[in-house]
């Protein structure tokens, strides 16, 4: 959404969420089976089998990407199910499409993405198992720490409804600014109530480059745009860390739809993800920036309801 952000995460799935589909606070869901079923692509790539295995439907953002023919091997000889990637290229597709059975499960977005999606939609999809979070770096080329940055420094973030939020905790967290009651997954500028730096939102796509350019002394990037603008990780002086309860809303997530939320067979594929051959794999599509996180089916839904419940009063 991922992968966002998700998703302008949700660069390829787990980073989509990073790059959230349009700009607005309130994102347009569109909900029509059969505009979903023009966007998708059905990747086949478990086949064979007895005739009593089970085939799963699961969208992605990156079916190319060799983890996902890994996991359904695994999936086949571990667990008898034949998966079948429905490939989508844009991402307010995967959840109508879930919501209305053309897939199983999908994967591709992280809690703050769906959250929004279930109460603007007025839907109710559930996360049935974590995959991993992808830390938002603060890069400077200037300076070593965030200490080191001066007074009324300038520090860009994106200016997306996803990625603004969390910037702003980004900054928060390396103590660089005070959001109001300790700050959301739907924080705005204006919920800043004190700050050392002077903050400015700027399209995701153009934070690096306002870093190399000398205009800002630090930016939140996104790492497919920091990949993109070559920005090396050394240059990393701050992340949020995957562990802290900010960084909660940006696991990324199989999900299901409530009726299904406990199927075991769900349970089973959402658990393979942590496999060590589908991390390796993970990783080398990713730079190495995936954080795993397993965390069980209960944690993630009530970590949902509390996302859903800061998007609601942001939408007030």
């Amino acid at each position: 959404m991922s992968d966002s952000s998700t998703p302008s995460e949700p660069a390829a799935e787990p980073r989509l969420p990073e790059r959230p589909a349009g700009g607005g606070r309130r994102l347009t869901w569109i909900a029509a089976a059969a505009v979903v079923a023009v966007a998708a692509v059905v990747v086949a790539v478990a086949s064979g089998g007895s005739e009593d295995a089970k085939t799963v439907r699961i969208g992605v953002v990156d079916a190319s990407e060799p983890y996902w023919k890994t996991y359904a091997s695994l999936a086949k000889k571990r667990l008898d199910v034949d998966v079948t990637y429905v490939n989508f290229n844009d991402y307010s597709q995967p959840n109508p499409a879930l919501k209305e059975k053309q897939l199983d499960l999908n994967q591709f977005q992280h809690i703050q993405y769906l959250a929004n999606y279930n109460v603007t939609a007025r839907d109710d999809l559930q996360p049935i198992g974590a995959t991993a979070v992808y830390p938002l770096p603060l890069y400077s080329l200037k300076h070593r720490s965030p200490d080191a940055l001066p007074g009324g420094a300038k520090v860009v973030i994106p200016n997306d409804a996803i990625n603004e939020a969390r910037g702003l905790l980004v900054l928060q967290a390396a103590k660089l600014l005070t959001l109001r009651d300790g700050g959301t997954a739907f924080s705005k500028v204006s919920d800043i109530t004190s700050k050392k730096v002077e903050v400015v939102t700027l399209d995701a796509s153009q934070t690096a480059r306002a870093l190399q350019s000398g205009s800002a002394a630090a930016a939140v990037v996104n790492n497919n745009y920091a990949t993109t603008a070559k920005l090396p990780r050394s240059n990393a002086i701050f992340q949020d860390d995957p562990a802290s309860p900010s960084a909660a809303p940006y696991v990324n997530l199989f999900v299901a739809r409530d009726a299904d939320k406990d199927d075991p067979t769900y349970l089973k594929l959402a658990e393979l993800y942590q496999d060590p051959e589908v991390r390796k794999g993970v990783q080398a599509a990713n730079g190495g920036a995936a954080v795993f996180r397993n965390l069980p089916p209960a944690k993630l839904q009530a970590d949902l309801k509390t996302v859903e419940a800061q998007a609601r009063a942001a939408q007030k």
